[in-house]
Parts: C-alpha cells; structure tokens; sequence
C-alpha cells in the first residue's frame, strides 16, 4: 500500500518506478537554464512586482502591528472586499461571514476543498492537462483522478467525451478556467454543460479563477454565474496573478455556506491563517478602479504577442492563448516528436527555456500532446524581446 506521500507524489507525475521521488521538471528545467544563462520561461511567476501603492500599504500595516494571527477564515477586510468584487464584476452576493474563507493562496484553497468533500471510492474529474496540483491533492484524498481531454488547437473538450467522462462516482468536477497550461478561456455552452452534468451526478464544481482578470478578447464567466450552478460551486481565485505578488500567497474560497465551512474545517489545521499585513493591502488592490484591471490585460497581451512572434519565428505552430500567464506551441511542424527532450535541449541550443504539456497530464494525454511546450509571458518586455530573437533561431540550430 503506498504511503499518503506516494499518492500525492504520483498524483502530479512525480513517483518514479521504484516508489521514490523524482525531480520536478521545473527543477530539472530551471537547473539547465541557470547552468547555461537562459531565459527562463517555464515557470508561470513575474518578474516585476504590482502596484506600488499595495506594497506601501502591506508595509504600513506591518509598521502599525499588523503582524499576529489574522482569524481563521480571513480579516474582515479582505472579506468583505472579495464580496464586493464578486458584486461588482459577476453580480454575485456571497455572504462575507459564511461564504468566503481567505486562504494561503489558491493552492492551499484547492487542497481543502479537495481533501474535505473526496475520498476513496469517489472520482475527481478535471480537465487534461490539468495543473500539477489537482492531481496532487485528488491522490492524497485517496480519490481517483479521471479526465476529460482539451482538444489542439483551440484547447476545447469534444461535448460527448465530457459527458461519458463523468459517472456516478464523480464526487467533484475541477474547472480552470481560464486555463493553465493551454491559455483557453471557456465559453458559455462548454461551462453550461458542465453545471449540467455536475447537477446530474450531483458533484460539486470546484472552480479555480486565478486568471479571471488576464482575458486577451475572451469574456471570463464564472461558473457560479450560471444557472444551477451556485449551490454547488465552490471558486477560488488569488492576489498572486491579478496584482503580481505571487510570494505573498492571499487566496480565497467562496460558495455556499456548507461547502465553504467544509473546506474550512480542513484550511485550519494546515495554515489556520497567514499573511494578516499582505490581507490589508489585497483588501484595497480588490477595490481598485476598472483601469487597472483593463490595463493589467492589456499589458499582458502585449507581451503575449511579442512571444508568439518569436515562436512563429522559430517555425512553431503557436496555439494562441485567450488568457493566463501561458502560451502553447507545437513543435511538430519542426519535426519534433518529443517535445520533453527538446525542452531539456532547449537552455543550451539557443538559451531559452519551456516546459513541455505532456508532463501535465496522464499517460495517453502525454502521448496526444508529446509535441507541444508551453511558455510563460510574464515578463518585462525586454525579457521577452530577448527571448523572442533567440527563439528565431531555433530552426537553424536544430
């Protein structure tokens, strides 16, 4: 019987055969790029931090003893200010005593909501690829892990392979959106057939809106939004990617009143709380003007495209991204059949480095996308016109 450790591991590909750890990619990845001096555009963090004003304010709150235990389920503060923002943005009106609980970044919201309403004999369905941590914390749960696959070029499920994917052991449904590691932004009828389904076998939605505000054109519906979906959906969105302090790590939870008090039964005895002086400040940066949220878009986008140039520079086919940090591109018309060993050669052929999809999904999911890398484009535009002149010349080097 493998250890809690095991599963866990095994949940986001990190168990090698023999039962052991393995390195990350992100380790073996970020490794070769320091060895070689490249651009390191594998892991999704920015390079320059947000708003000055939010940083002055979590400094204030620090110098005036704002440095002991928040309350378990968050300041009311930053309570109340996620309430408003779900008002103001989506018309939504969750409760700030009992449908909000704030959280150790949304990593550490998603490990609750998981690890309190899934267990063994339930199925946790999420999209394929699927970001490392679902598979991480559904294998700790002792739940399994099913999927549904996201199709090249536009990273969209067939409707029919949704539907036979779920089954009367689907305890929870897990939609990013936007979505990490493929950039799609999901319409309308791909989120109401899964409010269907979920209302169907009756599974909980867990949604992770980390990137509601970094949509390039795409409009971001939460699935709380739709109808039949509020008493069922749990959302989860962070500071980090909308304001730029990814090492802050202020996240939070909302949705109805006993599936927030599940999660937050398990929240308290893994952080109870944290970061009481950075709350303060993502409290302001929640209720800052409509222009700054239009602009953090549009500045990424910019730099979406200056990437994108480079890989089609490069003879990548680019698989554009309608949000989020990430930008997909296939290395296939390049004669690429194995886009994991090209990552590993990447840092040293032209000093950039990826990471390719296949490790974020299951065996035949890793087969579907053997050929495709994911970059990250957050970063300052000199960076990024940097690595697009190196990425130029990747035909010639290969």
């Amino acid at each position: 019987m493998r250890t809690p450790w095991q599963r866990t591991a095994d949940g986001a590909n990190l168990l090698s055969p023999d039962g052991s750890l393995a390195v990350t990619i992100f380790e073996e990845i970020t490794a070769l790029a320091n060895r070689h001096d490249a651009i390191n555009l594998g892991q999704g963090f920015p390079d320059e931090d947000g708003p000055a004003e939010l940083g002055r304010i979590a400094r204030d709150a620090i110098a005036n003893g704002n440095n002991q235990y928040a309350p378990g389920k968050g300041i009311p503060e930053l309570r109340q200010a996620v309430a408003e923002h779900q008002k103001r943005f989506y018309g939504l009106t969750p409760d700030p005593e009992t449908e909000i609980v704030v959280t150790t970044g949304a990593t550490e919201a998603i490990a609750s909501a998981i690890l309190s309403l899934a267990g063994p004999g339930d199925e946790v369905l999420t999209f394929e690829p699927f970001y490392d941590s679902y598979g991480a914390m559904i294998g700790l749960s002792g739940a399994t892990h099913t999927t549904a696959a996201l199709l090249a070029p536009d990273f969209m499920p067939d409707l029919a392979t949704l539907e036979s994917s779920f089954s009367e052991r689907t305890r929870m449904v897990i939609v990013n959106n936007p979505h990490n590691p493929t950039g799609a932004v999901f319409p309308e009828n791909i989120l109401a057939e899964v409010v269907r389904l979920a209302v169907k076998y009756d599974a909980v939605i867990l949604t992770d809106e980390v990137y509601e505000h970094l949509t390039f054109g795409a409009r971001h519906i939460p699935v709380a939004t739709l109808p039949g979906a509020a008493e069922r959906t749990l959302t989860v969105s962070s500071a980090g990617k909308t304001f730029s302090f990814t090492g802050w790590k202020i996240g939070w939870l909302s949705g109805p009143a006993d599936l927030v008090a599940a999660a937050r039964t398990v929240k308290q005895f893994l952080t109870y709380s944290s970061g009481t002086p950075f709350q303060t400040a993502i409290a302001a940066g929640l209720r800052m003007d409509q222009s700054f949220f239009d602009n953090a878009a549009a500045t990424l986008r910019h730099k979406r495209d200056i990437l994108s140039d480079g890989l089609r520079a490069a003879g990548l086919d680019v698989l554009t991204s309608q949000g989020t940090y990430f930008i997909n591109a296939d290395t296939a018309g390049l004669g690429i059949t194995d886009a994991t060993a090209l990552a590993r050669r990447l840092p040293a052929l032209i000093g950039v480095a990826a990471i390719p999809v296949p490790v974020f999904c299951h065996p035949d999911g890793a087969q579907r996308t053997r050929s495709l890398l994911r970059f990250a484009f957050c970063k300052k535009v000199p960076l990024l016109e940097q690595a697009a002149e190196r990425l130029a010349t990747l035909r010639d080097r290969l």
